[in-house]
């Protein structure tokens, strides 16, 4: 069985108090190539030493942020091709992945409040007629204890004790969240989540012509999203771009 901490940490470089950032190029037949870098705040790597004693696990030599154990659990994703996650510190983790079909990519359709349809977590689509293409990704109170089923029940269980909606489906304010975190795991603990942030910069096959939920310049959008909107997904989040071919 794979070690609790190695689980945990593949969700760390989105859902938590870590802080990430993701370079990448999205090509036209819909694979990814991504430079991912990730980051634990100390608190939340205490909060995890802690979490895993409890655990039973046995920590000796183990990183929090293992490189090589998250390249893993990548390739057991749907859609993936290629991960090559190294450690740069017990806490710092950087490395290509390669996503072979992002429509593949955590596989899975769920209904929900973005308009009461059957949709999935990330959509890849073009039309070389028309000339042009679309990419959403799209997550809510719904869809999101789906979306992290797919990646291992225990990442579930490590988000619920951090009492994060988007594995509880609990309806909370952000602010009534952090007061949360703050009683339970102590407000240091809180205020890394509340200053934790996923920044991404992806090069898409074409000239953008928009972008929901960020910016953009030229074939490039860049995104700058507070994890904490992720955890508790008080409204629900939607990213979008659209470009045209040629």
């Amino acid at each position: 069985m794979v070690k609790v901490i190695s689980i945990i940490s593949l969700i760390l470089l989105f859902f938590t108090s870590c802080n990430a950032r993701i370079n990448g190029v999205l090509t036209r037949n819909g694979q990814a190539d991504l430079q991912i870098s990730a980051s634990l705040e100390p608190r939340m790597a205490s909060l995890l030493r802690r979490l895993a004693d409890v655990s039973g696990s046995d920590q000796s030599g183990i990183l929090l942020l293992d490189g090589p154990a998250i390249s893993a659990s990548f390739l057991s994703a749907s859609g993936v091709s290629s991960a090559a996650l190294k450690n740069i510190s017990s806490n710092d983790i950087e490395g290509p992945v390669k996503i072979l079909n992002l429509n593949e990519f955590l596989s899975g359709s769920f209904g929900g409040s973005l308009g009461g349809s059957q949709k999935s977590f990330i959509e890849f689509s073009q039309s070389n007629s028309s000339g042009t293409g679309r990419c959403t990704i799209s997550l809510n109170l719904d869809s999101g204890p789906s979306i992290l089923a797919l990646i291992s029940p225990d990442v579930t269980d490590y988000l619920s004790a951090l009492m994060a909606p988007i594995a509880t489906g609990e309806i909370l304010t952000k602010e009534e969240y952090l007061s949360l975190v703050s009683s339970v795991w102590g407000k240091g603990i809180a205020d890394e989540i509340a200053g934790a942030k996923l920044l991404a910069s992806i090069e898409f096959p074409g000239i953008i012509t928009k972008v929901k939920g960020g910016g953009f310049s030229g074939k490039k959008a860049d995104f700058n999203i507070p994890v904490l909107d992720i955890l508790v997904l008080e409204s629900a989040l939607s990213y979008e771009v659209e470009w045209k071919l040629f």
